[in-house]
């Protein structure tokens, strides 16, 4: 009896603690969301801008101290310390002008997702031409149509990723949020 009563209690704290967490996961999701479609150009591109430049600083750092303080030999020693100031430099520059920086990151955002777009639609057409099929070949055309899009207007095509991060964030986390409400009901 002891053990079964342990065993419902350990249920009942997973379970109130596995709704907690849909809920603050949903809550999260679903600010970040609003956020992003309330106020687009100053959330989520500027945060992922402000992060980058941050890394760049702290990797800059990281590579000073190498050559610095480390025993590599000197060569490697003094493309340490070159890395590192580069890294410094980028990082301030970044920091400094975070409004370019995040346009800089939106760019290249468009065309690595445009060219992934291409590459992937060609995949599709090359590995569906043998299985022959309407939905494949369509599907392959409108990925590359995609990713000549976002080829040609990447920052237009990284505005409209954020606008489609920013409404799944709303519906994912409106949908946990109810789930955690409901949950074990």
């Amino acid at each position: 009896m002891v053990d079964s009563f342990a065993i419902s209690d350990a249920e009942s704290l997973l379970l109130k603690n596995l709704r907690i967490a849909l809920g603050v996961g949903g809550a999260v999701s679903l600010v970040f969301g609003v956020l992003i479609l309330v106020w687009p150009g100053h959330t989520a591109a500027a945060v992922v801008a402000i992060f980058v430049a941050l890394w760049t600083l702290v990797a800059g750092l990281g590579n000073l101290a190498i050559g610095i303080f480390g025993s590599a030999p000197g060569r490697r020693r003094i493309l340490y310390l070159l890395l590192g100031v580069i890294f410094l430099i980028g990082g301030i520059v970044a920091w400094a002008n975070l409004g370019v920086a995040t346009e800089i990151l939106a760019v290249i955002l468009g065309t690595v997702v445009g060219v992934v777009w291409i590459f992937q639609g060609a995949v599709v057409l090359v590995t569906s031409a043998r299985d022959g099929g309407l939905w494949p070949v369509v599907y392959g055309a409108v990925s590359i149509l995609a990713g000549v899009v976002l080829l040609a207007a990447p920052v237009w095509g990284a505005t409209l990723l954020w606008l489609w991060i920013g409404i799944s964030l709303v519906v994912v986390g409106v949908i946990q949020v109810v789930r955690a409400i409901r949950f074990n009901r």
